[in-house]
């Protein structure tokens, strides 16, 4: 298709309809008609002199100086009160919210009656106030400092609590397992990345505050120099002077305009300053691949410290865990067998589990998180993206009280380690999913963990990336002095990163072995079929049979005692397929139905379903494939020999 028509449909497709676009325009009419309004009565000549007026330069300068501490107030009520909101959940939230809101659809003059009312001399609290402290805030340009906060603070509130909202979590658990304070974590992490959405809550709180009137006037009044702000003067110059109230009220248009045209191309068109610039595409390691391997080996502070690990999960997870210096361990299971949550216990972020953790000789128990000394790599990474990548490296050294030349030449180290020293200054939207991946490892191994955490490290890259990632991982985690758990969901991981594969189901351990003992007698039906096996659970019959949960019966070489539960594992490539009913040794033979044929490498896997026995998988070549005439929905018989059943008791 050629591009013309392309872009002649693409423009069929953005064409509003008829019965949208009418009612649209009138509305843009009727907002835009009183602004019109304003540039067209405005004597443009007088326009200097209107706004040089001694009366209107001093009501600008205490607009400028109400609207300025009303905007200070509001950050210093207001921050913590959006963070309260978007963070913790107690009751009476709903309530705290609507009052939060309120201020945005009362009628201002009513917000002054209620200020009257609550700090007004004879007020609830205003007679103790000028008794205790001699504040007497009617009249007063405190009082218009307050009326401005009134009604203007909710603005910068309800943009903060939604940016706080917006953004994940992960960013500050992993902040937190690096070794920063709460309050570090706040100033360096949480408020770098809200700032777009605090900048623009404080500039609409800015101009809210500016352009206060109904609260001021009522409570506390129009005297000039002390409480009659520029919005005030416009409404006295209304009655005297039509000509200087429109050009007043010019200025304050235009001043909101500004505000707004600022907000639009900087926070929210995605315009602004200080922007990455266009992320590098996918998940290669397209430079310094090379380099990469052949980085040389650094000096690390505290590299022969040795620290194990001894837990005691409660909760939903229910496990004890031992493990010597230097173990990696792969946490398997299905989804919701716990294996996040035990991450997550083990760094004291979640109420669903509770670990009694000893690193080393240490009891860390009590201890939060970021006094733990266990480092955190979720699935995503959760690099910082205001930091670029030694800023992100350097990070937990930094929190930890490492003077930031020390602190910035061991992260350099470390990135130089892991073959990623040359993007030391790139920001994570630069850089591709393998290289954020190690900037990822870097960061967590610079922060000198006792245990380290990985969560799906390599989910998300492609298979070019992951295998040069897993070789870079195995590699530097052979010089870890700590534990490493890793979970996983992909076998080549488990066994090629790991000393041990941890299983978990329901919070619970089914096995807890060495990779090449579970690949050969996997307890799990989830386990045998991520290691590509067919996974059946039975009961032992009384004839030395196994009685599958579905339906059928499977012979065995080694029966077990009746009664006992067993799980039959049988590897793809001891499944035959026929065309026919076969004759001779094999015991085990049903007949079925090919549902679904798949490339495994260069062989095929055909999955048959059958009425007499659960599906199974076989993996056969393509020559025989061919030779068969298998095609989905064919009818085909499948036979095992008894002596290719691994039978596993649970």
């Amino acid at each position: 298709m050629n591009l013309p028509r392309l872009r002649s449909r693409a423009r069929v497709r953005s064409r509003a309809p008829l019965t949208l676009a009418v009612p649209a325009v009138l509305a843009v009419a009727f907002l835009l008609m009183p602004l019109v309004g304003i540039l067209a009565r405005t004597e443009w000549g007088d326009l200097g002199t209107h706004l040089t007026a001694p009366g209107v330069t001093q009501a600008l300068r205490l607009s400028l100086l109400v609207s300025f501490w009303a905007l200070g107030l509001s950050l210093l009520l207001g921050v913590p009160l959006a963070w309260l909101l978007a963070r913790v959940e107690f009751r009476g939230k709903a309530l705290v919210r609507s009052l939060v809101l309120l201020p945005m659809v009362l009628p201002p003059t009513v917000g002054g009656v209620a200020l009257l009312l609550g700090f007004g001399r004879r007020g609830l609290l205003g007679p103790w106030l000028e008794d205790t402290f001699g504040i007497v805030l009617p009249f007063h340009t405190s009082g218009a400092v307050v009326a401005a906060t009134f009604v203007a603070m909710p603005f910068l509130v309800i943009s903060l609590e939604g940016a706080l909202g917006g953004l994940r979590p992960g960013f500050e658990e992993t902040a937190a397992s690096l070794g920063a304070s709460p309050v570090r974590v706040f100033l360096t992490v949480t408020l770098p990345m809200v700032a777009p959405g605090l900048a623009a809550g404080a500039a609409l709180t800015w101009a809210r505050a500016l352009g206060e009137f109904g609260a001021t006037i009522t409570f506390a009044g129009n005297l000039p120099g002390t409480t009659q702000t520029l919005p005030l003067q416009v409404y006295l110059l209304l009655q005297d002077s039509p000509e200087a109230a429109t050009s007043l009220s010019l200025l304050l248009l235009a001043i909101a305009m500004a505000v707004l045209v600022g907000l639009r191309g900087r926070w929210t068109a995605g315009g602004g300053p200080g922007r990455a610039r266009e992320p590098v595409r996918g998940g290669g390691e397209e430079e310094g691949g090379e380099a990469a391997t052949a980085a040389p080996s650094v000096a690390v502070a505290g590299a022969d410290e040795k620290w194990g690990l001894h837990a005691d999960v409660s909760g939903y997870n229910q496990l004890t865990l031992d493990a010597r210096p230097g173990t990696t361990i792969a946490v398997v299971g299905p989804n919701g067998a716990g294996k996040t949550t035990l991450l997550r216990a083990l760094l004291g972020l979640t109420p669903r589990a509770h670990a009694e953790l000893r690193l080393g000789e240490r009891d860390v128990t009590a201890l939060p998180p970021h006094r733990r000394g266990v480092a955190w790599v979720p699935q995503e990474g959760a690099l910082f993206p205001h930091l670029n990548a030694l800023g992100n490296t350097a990070y937990g050294l930094r929190a930890q009280g490492v003077r930031r030349a020390d602190a910035r030449r061991e992260a350099q180290a470390w990135l130089d380690r892991l073959g990623v020293g040359h993007l030391a200054h790139r920001r994570p939207a630069q850089l591709s999913g393998g290289q954020a991946q190690r900037v990822a490892l870097a960061r967590a191994l610079a922060a000198r963990p006792r245990l380290l955490l990985l969560d799906e490290p390599l989910a998300a890259l492609d298979q070019t990336t992951r295998a040069h990632v897993r070789h870079t991982l195995r590699r530097h985690l052979d010089g870890f002095g700590g534990v490493c758990l890793i979970v996983t969901h992909d076998p080549v991981e488990a066994v090629s990163l790991a000393d041990r594969v941890l299983v978990l189901d329901e919070g619970r351990t089914l096995q807890d072995a060495p990779p090449a003992e579970v690949t050969r007698h996997p307890r799990s039906p989830w386990v045998a079929r991520m290691l590509g096996r067919n996974a059946w659970p039975g009961t032992a019959a009384s004839d030395g049979t196994l009685a599958l949960a579905g339906e059928g019966r499977l012979v065995v070489a080694d029966p077990l005692e009746e009664g006992a539960r067993a799980l039959a594992v049988i590897a793809p490539e001891a499944v035959s397929l026929h065309r026919e009913k076969p004759e001779g040794s094999p015991r085990n033979v049903w007949p079925g139905t090919v549902r679904e044929i798949t490339t495994a490498g260069s062989r095929l896997r055909v999955l048959v379903t059958s009425g007499e026995a659960p599906d199974l998988v076989a993996e056969i070549t393509p020559q025989a494939a061919v030779e068969l005439g298998l095609v989905e929905g064919a009818g085909v018989w499948t036979s095992v020999k008894a002596t290719e059943v691994s039978v596993v008791g649970l």
